[in-house]
């Protein structure tokens, strides 16, 4: 009996033990994954960055007038009234990232705009006529998250396709750093802490009407098959691989 008891009494010092471990090991990689996303936060929320390509470079995928009045008029109306949105406001000095983290106390206006800005930003950089190898790093992500990069592109173009009205189909990073498909209202990202799951975006797909009406119609389904074909595997990549260590 007394061995016994010696015996409970170890193996609960053991999980204890093994249990604070554990949860410093969790704290680690939580602050691992903060600290590199943090060292992400490269973009000027007072600049309008340039198209990474011509407006006929993703043809025949996406054509050349959709790309021009997407980047040069709805893109830039984004970045406009979201400036004006934060202009005299404690925002101008925060972090457009800080600003979704707190959305659900901001503006409407600051929410549409400023999400409108940033989304966008990501889609044409994760979109190119060449888009290279996804690398190792992320395959292996991929593979043992979904199980193959084909589950993987039914999960995410299914997002996207299943999207009621306008919005976002995206694949993110978690804070533990564990890959998720998700998709978005309007001008929301996973970033805002309004999102049904919060993370890390390393790929988004614009589903609103005006990324694809003039060359599909209503044919949505058409467009988020051909936007597969333009991913920019090497951006996607980058991002994930400097998120997760």
């Amino acid at each position: 009996m007394k061995k016994a008891l010696i015996l409970i009494v170890l193996i609960s010092i053991s999980l204890s033990g093994y249990s604070e471990h554990s949860n410093r090991e969790e704290k680690k990689e939580s602050q691992n994954y903060i600290n590199s996303y943090r060292n992400m936060k490269t973009l000027n929320k007072f600049e309008f960055p340039a198209l990474p390509y011509s407006y006929d470079a993703l043809e025949p995928y996406i054509d050349k007038m959709t790309m021009e009045i997407h980047y040069d008029r709805h893109h830039r109306a984004y970045f406009n009234n979201f400036v004006n949105a934060i202009k005299g406001t404690e925002m101008e000095s925060m972090s457009i990232e800080d600003i979704f983290e707190n959305i659900s106390k901001m503006p409407a206006s600051v929410r549409n705009n400023g999400g409108g800005f940033y989304n966008h930003v990501l889609y044409w950089e994760v979109m190119s006529p060449n888009g290279g190898e996804i690398s190792e790093k992320l395959k292996n992500a991929i593979d043992q998250k979904f199980g193959s990069m084909d589950e993987l592109k039914k999960l995410f173009l299914d997002a996207g396709k299943s999207r009621f009205g306008s919005g976002w189909a995206w694949l993110s990073v978690d804070k533990s750093g564990q890959l998720f498909v998700s998709s978005t209202p309007n001008q929301d990202n996973p970033l805002m802490d309004v999102a049904d799951k919060m993370g890390v975006p390393i790929l988004g797909m614009d589903v609103w009407e005006h990324a694809y009406y003039l060359k599909y119609q209503n044919k949505r389904p058409d467009y988020v098959e051909a936007f597969w074909n333009v991913i920019n595997w090497q951006e996607v990549s980058r991002r994930y691989d400097m998120l997760v260590k």
